[in-house]
């Protein structure tokens, strides 16, 4: 079944977000490149802001989606490590030059209130997914733990751009693998 012109011009707009920057892709290259006219574009989206924030939205989406499944699905006391592997998985097939939000963020910081809260918004999910997979690992009363956890998988959405994927996805399992073992020992 054919995409809808909304959804063709979603993922042509979000590939090119990622791979040429906000600022750098014109509206004439996106409809260009999903195969429509301008005109169809803004009859799906007021503005390029809002053809942005509707790609980050539908990307966060996904993301959260992929981290929530993972985490539930994982056996008891594995709901953090499940997170982070879904997390390794979402680098290796959808952010291998980092991370889009963080993108956003810096692109639109002094450009759009509105886009620049969505990203960190986006952010702030991660955390809050974070601390809610150490709850369920009964891991929630070690402080602090969340955030670290989540400065190591922010790291590793940086770093993948300059050490490649697989040293970085190790690295990032040896990190959080040392914290949880950490939180673990102090709490017996």
């Amino acid at each position: 079944m054919p995409a809808s012109k909304r959804d063709q011009l979603l993922a042509t707009a979000e590939r090119l977000f990622y791979e040429q920057g906000f600022h750098a892709t014109g509206i004439d290259r996106i409809v260009a490149a999903a195969g429509v006219v301008r005109m169809t574009l803004y009859n799906h989206f007021a503005s390029k802001e809002e053809l942005v924030a509707a790609v980050l939205k539908a990307r966060h989406e996904r993301f959260i989606t992929s981290l929530d499944t993972a985490a539930a699905s994982a056996p008891l006391g594995q709901a953090t490590l499940a997170l982070v592997e879904a997390h390794g998985q979402w680098l290796e097939q959808c952010s291998r030059q980092g991370c889009v939000m963080t993108k956003a963020m810096g692109e639109f910081a002094e450009h759009s209130a509105e886009i620049h809260v969505l990203a960190t918004s986006a952010k702030r999910d991660l955390l809050t997914r974070l601390e809610a997979a150490l709850a369920r690992d009964g891991l929630d009363h070690h402080a602090d733990l969340a955030r670290r956890l989540f400065l190591v998988l922010e790291g590793s959405n940086a770093a993948v751009a300059l050490l490649g994927m697989q040293p970085t996805l190790a690295d990032t399992r040896e990190a959080v693998d040392a914290l949880l073992a950490a939180a673990r020992s102090k709490g017996q």
